[in-house]
């Protein structure tokens, strides 16, 4: 690992996401996503739903 190298963090919680990381990383897992759920409300809705199982 080079130094200042970090890999992209995504945080769900019940009230929002948080996305770290490069500019072209945040772009290519929005594009993910996006393919799976229409509105970032049901990302979090199914991150949540998954929690309480």
């Amino acid at each position: 690992m080079t130094k200042g190298s970090e890999e992209m963090k995504i945080y769900v919680n019940q009230n929002g996401i948080i996305l770290a990381g490069k500019a072209w990383e945040i772009r290519h897992q929005l594009k993910v996503y996006s393919q799976k759920h229409r509105f970032l409300k049901d990302w979090i809705n199914t991150v949540n739903q998954n929690n309480k199982l």
